[in-house]
């Protein structure tokens, strides 16, 4: 089903916030990283997902639960999960994945799912954004406008700006407006892929924002 493929890519998209929590809950790397991907071959030969599709609007909450579960019925089986286990395998990209969870902030593991999972959700939405600029022959520019997604309006020097991309101060006021609209616009769409309704997406709109804010 098509449904299913792309709830498929979405827990590949957000594996990360998964694993964080496995580790953060006590698992060595490579026992994190076994359980992470028995975790997915697990949802996929028992196609779980199929049940995250009538309450898709709270996904987020759907994938942790059912990590939650996965780790009490399993992980306590002795030898369940030794690399290869029986369940497949199913390829994730671990390249670095300890150096980035080596910098990860001590937070309890529901703390640091939601917060891996805000700034996965902040990637994936800077790397579609880049994808546009480029497509556009506007790399450079989305370069030197980038640092500007974040900052206050006091923040952003519109003349070093300007001088930079060759355009007048009001230009470049324009063209950073474009790009932080767009940018709420993509993370918007992007949210939108993992909720069933307006409200919902409202509600992981703001949940989102607030785990920003609290990072802040």
């Amino acid at each position: 089903m098509e449904a299913d493929a792309a709830l498929e890519v979405l827990c590949r998209a957000y594996w990360y916030p998964l694993y964080a929590y496995v580790r953060r809950s006590g698992h060595a790397p490579a026992d994190a990283q076994d359980l992470t991907q028995a975790f997915f071959a697990r949802l996929l030969e028992k196609s779980w997902l199929s049940n995250a599709l009538p309450e898709r609007g709270r996904f987020r909450g759907f994938l942790l639960m059912a990590l939650k579960r996965f780790l009490a019925k399993e992980w306590r089986k002795e030898n369940s999960l030794k690399r290869g286990g029986g369940l497949g395998y199913v390829p994730l990209d671990t390249t670095e994945t300890e150096s980035r969870y080596a910098v990860e902030p001590s937070l309890g593991p529901d703390e640091i799912f939601e917060r891996c999972w805000a700034l996965t959700l902040l990637d994936r939405g800077f790397a579609a954004l880049a994808v546009e600029y480029s497509a556009d022959g506007r790399s450079v520019e989305f370069e030197k406008l980038t640092p500007y997604l974040s900052a206050s309006s006091q923040e952003i020097d519109y003349e070093a700006t300007a001088t930079a991309l060759g355009l007048s101060p009001g230009a470049a006021r324009v063209a950073v407006h474009r790009l932080r609209k767009r940018f709420r616009e993509v993370i918007r769409h992007e949210i939108a892929q993992t909720v069933v309704d307006e409200v919902a997406l409202a509600e992981e709109l703001r949940h989102f924002v607030n785990i920003l804010r609290r990072r802040a």
